[in-house]
């Protein structure tokens, strides 16, 4: 008899692997990046606790929590490492510094033990209550990427609303993949979707964009955030704006094309003064116009070149980064606390 030839025995081997993969249980990681949350982060541990007995209760689901400290000045660590294991275990990680929110929720979903994934703000302001209603609609209904939405943006100020606005405007911009708007990071990404996030290589990330980028059957959900009940958040206008810009600069090319277009647009203004004013000279005999205007015209275009310099220069510095290679984060300390054996948890559910 005849043997299989050895590239048909490896894609068996392989669909072996997906199938085992898919038929073993998930469980769910809840990723929670904090900083600088030290007085809410018990309060915040006792809900997500909850949420856990009645995921576990009603799917025999596994469930723990990764707490990432991203380098904070008050005691959020020490505090996440006394957090008890109340029916979930319980992953505490310490960053060695302050790499940023994008980095902490890498580190989290490099240190995921289960294979569904959850990622949620530490400020309170993701409603804990809110995590059954998304693994319903992962289990239930079976979507690999459940994502939330503020419902309304009403009690915003105006200039923000616009400038939100203005940024999924110019994100999605003849973009041939459009990020939903007003989607936060609290969302779900089933086993095999959290996989294909973990197989993006890049460094510099943007969470909104890749969870849209990989595909897979997506479904939003709104939701009212909720008052933030300790402390103040980090995110000024000036972070916001730096936010903004790593987002657009790492998932969208819209400034390219913007500083192209505003180039054809100067090229095309300065033709067609130059015609108006040469027609101006031999039709009508007036003198060409002076100094103020030269001035102008000078100042003008060299804020547009500076502008656009300035647009090269934020995707040469992510193509530096991307070739230095250098570890998104560096973790300072890891903590596991595991729930008892003695308390006894159904067996997880199968789901992909």
């Amino acid at each position: 008899m005849s043997k299989a030839p050895a590239k048909t025995r490896k894609s068996a081997r392989r669909a072996d692997k997906s199938l085992t993969a898919r038929s073993a249980p998930a469980g769910l990681s809840i990723v929670v990046p904090v900083y600088n949350e030290a007085k809410g982060l018990p309060i915040l541990h006792e809900r997500i606790a909850e949420a856990a007995r009645s995921l576990t209760s009603k799917y025999g689901l596994a469930v723990e929590v990764v707490y990432v400290d991203d380098g904070s000045r008050d005691d959020t660590f020490r505090v996440a490492l006394a957090l008890p294991p109340l029916s979930l275990d319980v992953q505490a990680i310490g960053l060695s510094r302050n790499f940023g929110k994008e980095a902490a929720l890498l580190a989290g979903l490099d240190h995921c033990r289960h294979g569904a994934v959850l990622f949620m703000d530490g400020d309170g302001q993701h409603p804990p209550s809110l995590i059954t209603t998304l693994v319903s609609r992962w289990l239930d209904d079976g979507y690999d990427v459940v994502y939330t939405a503020k419902a309304h943006r009403e009690n915003e100020p105006f200039l923000r609303r616009q400038g939100v606005a203005g940024f999924y405007w110019l994100l999605n911009w003849r973009a041939r993949l459009k990020i939903p708007e007003d989607a936060g990071d609290f969302r779900l990404l089933s086993p095999r979707a959290a996989d294909a996030l973990r197989q993006l290589p890049e460094r510099n990330r943007f969470f909104k964009g890749l969870s849209t980028w990989i595909g897979f059957r997506q479904v939003r959900v709104d939701y009212e955030p909720a008052e933030r009940e300790h402390g103040v958040t980090s995110w000024n206008v000036w972070s916001l704006i730096g936010l903004s810009i790593e987002g657009l600069t790492s998932f969208s090319v819209a400034p390219l094309r913007v500083a192209s277009l505003l180039g054809v647009l100067l090229a095309a203004s300065a033709l067609l003064f130059g015609l108006w004013i040469l027609l101006e000279t031999i039709l009508f005999g007036k003198d060409v116009p002076g100094y103020p205007s030269l001035v102008v015209s000078i100042m003008f275009i060299g804020a547009m070149q500076l502008l656009m310099i300035g647009v090269l220069g934020e995707y040469i510095g992510k193509l530096l980064s991307e070739v230095k290679g250098r570890p998104v984060y560096v973790v300072a300390e890891h903590s596991l606390k595991e729930v008892k054996e003695d308390s006894a948890r159904p067996a997880a559910v199968s789901a992909e």
